[in-house]
Formats: C-alpha cells, structure tokens, sequence
C-alpha cells in the first residue's frame, strides 16, 4: 500500500484550496495525503513591502526547509512564487495544467473613474504607469480576501489580482481581465507547482500530475527569467503559450521598456533571448535595484 504523503502548504485560503486540487487529483491516481500547515514570514508581514522582508521567495523558503528537515514529503505553490535558485535535493515533481495567466484589475466604480490602485507588484506597478502615468499606485498586500475587502471600504479604486486565484476559489469580482499583450504576466502565473525531495520514492508519486504541454511553457519562462537575472523585484513580464513568447523589463515608472517577441522551440533558444533581453535592460535592471535599496 502506497505512503500517505505529507504535503506542506501555507495557512493562507488560496493555499490551502490548491493543496486541495493536488490532493484531490493524488487519490484519483490512488495516492492518500494529509495536509500540514506551515508558517511563513512573508505571512506575518503583511504591512511591508515584498522588497523589504525578501521577496516573493519568502513564501517558498519556509516549505523548502521543512521538506530538507524531512517534516513534509512535498509543496504545493504558484509557481511564480517559486525563484529561480533552488536549493539541492529538492526537485519540481509536478506542473498542474495552467489557469487563467492573466491579470485582472477589480473594481466597483466606472472604469473611467478610476485613479487609485493597488498592487504590491513592481511589474503590475510599472505596466499600469505605463498604460496611464497619473494613476496613483498604493501599497496592497494580504491574502484574496483581504484584498477585496480593503477594495469593499474605499481604500482604493480599484486592486490587481491574479485571474488564476479569483478561478480556484471561485470567487466572483466584478472587474476585467487584462491582456497579455499589453499586461505581460509574471514568470509561471497561473500555475501550481509540486515540489519534492529528489526520491523516486516521493517525486514518482506525484508525476502522474505533471502537464507536459504546461511544463514547456513555464521552463521557457523560467530560463528567460534566470538568464535576465535582476531578482523578483526588477518589474518584468515573461509569458510562453505554444511557444510564443513575450518578455519585457520595464522601469519603476513604467516610462521605459526592453521588449522581445519570439516563437521559441526550447530553453535553449529561451536562455538566448534572456541573455539578450538582459544586456539590452542593464541599466534598467540596475536603477530597480538603486531605486529599491537592494544590493
């Protein structure tokens, strides 16, 4: 009889929901699980900006480390929360067929009213400055529900959020969704990942899961995203479907942007164009950095 497989996720709503479709399609495939709930820092700071308590990397670590110590067997993440660095013996089992990728701007005001937006994204930040300068960008962190909320009392006009998050917990907020072409998403949005110790013991129970067509696209993403280098908090979008790739680096203030569309055939050609993205953003790369504060 197979183990019961110990998987490790945030308290946060939306991670205990995706904790839920990995479990769900594990015991499709005859696999027993249990969810242990593990605490982040990044979960308890919610009143700091991501740049300032160490980015996105922040909700991973915490996981990473149970799994090393042997306190869980496994993950499960949106993989864009996942850096490009990872530590030794811990492997991407699975990729969950993607969501929604795109972004989506939630409000309850005429759209043409809107001025004040929330997002605590550098790349939502810089592609909204882009799109229109005089909107005023405000700090917002927090899980969905208290993003909506803060939306609910006023406190801005309208908040970005993830497509894919409103999608698995079927939440239903009025708004729209903003296109890829011109709101580039971030490396591996709208996907769940399941990471696990390097064991075929563990990693071959959960590949079952694994979409191949997914896969692809994300690790073209990701190669983009590592040759560009310039950490989660430099704002860039980096999106793949069927090999058709876009991949910007903007400026803070969304006035300035290195842009590449190409049909890509595999992370080789993905690297390529990363490394060339990255020589022609250098100087953006580094004013991110200067302006943020970051070594």
């Amino acid at each position: 009889m197979p183990p019961v497989i110990r998987i490790g996720t945030r308290a946060s709503a939306l991670a205990r929901k995706q904790t839920e479709i990995v479990s769900g399609l594990l015991l499709e495939n005859g696999i027993e699980s249990e969810s242990v709930i593990i605490k982040t820092e990044g979960d308890t700071q919610t009143g700091i900006p991501l740049h300032e308590v160490g980015g996105q990397g922040i909700f991973v670590r915490a996981l990473d480390d149970a799994i090393q110590r042997g306190e869980i067997d496994c993950a499960v993440h949106s993989m864009k929360d996942i850096p490009a660095a990872r530590p030794d013996g811990i492997t991407t089992a699975a990729i969950l067929p993607r969501d929604p990728p795109y972004d989506y701007l939630a409000f309850d005001i005429p759209l043409d009213e809107i001025s004040c937006i929330g997002t605590s994204s550098t790349r939502r930040k810089a592609q909204l400055l882009r799109h229109d300068p005089e909107f005023e960008i405000k700090e917002l962190r927090g899980n969905i529900d208290t993003r909506i909320r803060k939306l609910k009392s006023g406190d801005y006009d309208a908040i970005m959020l993830a497509e894919a998050g409103l999608a698995r917990m079927s939440l239903h907020v009025n708004g729209i969704r903003l296109p890829t072409k011109h709101f580039v998403p971030a490396p591996n949005q709208g996907t769940i990942a399941v990471v696990c110790r390097d064991d075929p013991g563990i990693s071959d129970l959960i590949r079952p899961l694994d979409h191949q067509a997914t896969r692809r696209d994300t690790e073209i993403e990701r190669a983009v995203m590592e040759e560009v280098g310039g950490g989660c908090f430099t704002p860039q979008g980096i999106y793949c479907h069927n090999g058709s790739l876009i991949a910007e680096i903007l400026s803070l203030d969304g006035k300035r942007y290195e842009r590449m569309e190409e049909h890509v055939e595999n992370s080789d050609d993905a690297r390529r164009i990363g490394a060339e993205l990255r020589d022609r953003s250098v100087n953006l790369i580094l004013e991110a950095k200067e302006k943020l504060g970051l070594k």
